[in-house]
């Protein structure tokens, strides 16, 4: 959980909330296939869930003054894989800044797998 005061109050804001965010705008990136579980709960959980999770593959870790987040992905063969990460690194740093004001200092992509 990442808190912080501001003049009209106490902001509180999960670390499911913020994978869930993240995990919807690097879905939606050209060249991602998907997501790969990142840790043992999330593996067990998807062992037992039909449905992919948004938060699936995505560990966030930080503090109201900056968060670092790592992704674990899968491509799309005949990609350029540094084209893709860039453009991860730079979608994800926009939408957390602009919808929590919270800044990521380093984002770091993971390439699990390659589909065709």
């Amino acid at each position: 959980m990442i808190a912080y005061e501001t003049r009209l109050g106490k902001v509180s804001i999960s670390q499911a909330y913020l994978s869930k965010l993240i995990g919807h705008e690097v879905t939606s990136c050209f060249g991602v296939v998907g997501m790969v579980p990142s840790g043992n709960r999330q593996k067990v959980i998807g062992a037992f869930s039909k449905k992919e999770m948004l938060d699936t593959g995505i560990n966030v870790y930080g503090d109201a003054d900056s968060v670092r987040v790592e992704l674990h992905i899968v491509v799309t063969y005949g990609m350029n894989i540094n084209a893709i990460a860039a453009s991860i690194t730079e979608k994800v740093k926009y939408i957390v800044k602009e919808a929590t004001g919270i800044t990521v200092s380093k984002v770091t992509v993971k390439v699990d797998g390659i589909k065709e």
